[in-house]
């Protein structure tokens, strides 16, 4: 996973390298078993090297067609930018579906056929993509990282990112820092 440009061609607007990434990773990690997915990731990818960043900051989601039995577009993004804003706090499912203006169970359903995992699985990822950033980007402690991506502790940040990721936040940190 490259976290780093080392071009001298100007960046984007509202490009975040560690975002984009991470975006290529999931794409590259969901194309066997689940290509519609793999897609989705590709074309956010594609939409931040477009300079097509929302005014905050946040990538928007594209996805290429509606999926029968999924959510709007206008959903996800809302849904995407629900999470973000608030990624720090506890999110519940309940509140995703009401930005969706669903209930709860067609809310679960509608989100893992459009993106091709539960809202819990979305979330957890997006913690994590959180602490890479934190931890590039700054010397806080992991247990401060933790708190600051909505995780109970340093031990809740190491079982999610391992999880993910497949190696600690200290083994991950030292190696992208060397680089």
């Amino acid at each position: 996973m490259l976290h780093t440009l080392t071009s001298a061609t100007p960046t984007p607007r509202g490009f975040a390298p560690t975002a984009a990434a991470s975006l290529l990773a999931d794409a590259v990690s969901t194309l066997d078993h689940n290509p519609r997915v793999a897609r989705h990731y590709l074309e956010r990818l594609a939409a931040m090297l477009a300079d097509d960043a929302a005014p905050d900051g946040v990538p928007p989601v594209v996805v290429a067609e509606p999926v029968k039995g999924g959510l709007a577009p206008w959903q996800l993004r809302g849904v995407v930018q629900h999470i973000e804003a608030y990624l720090e706090s506890t999110i519940v499912v309940d509140a995703l579906a009401d930005v969706a203006r669903l209930s709860t169970g067609h809310f679960c359903r509608a989100f893992k056929v459009t993106t091709g995992e539960t809202p819990h699985a979305f979330l957890i990822r997006q913690r994590v993509r959180r602490a890479q950033t934190l931890m590039l980007q700054t010397d806080d402690t992991l247990s401060d990282i933790a708190y600051a991506c909505g995780l109970t502790d340093q031990a809740h940040l190491t079982r999610l990112f391992r999880r993910v990721l497949g190696v600690t936040p200290l083994i991950w940190r030292r190696t992208w820092r060397a680089r």
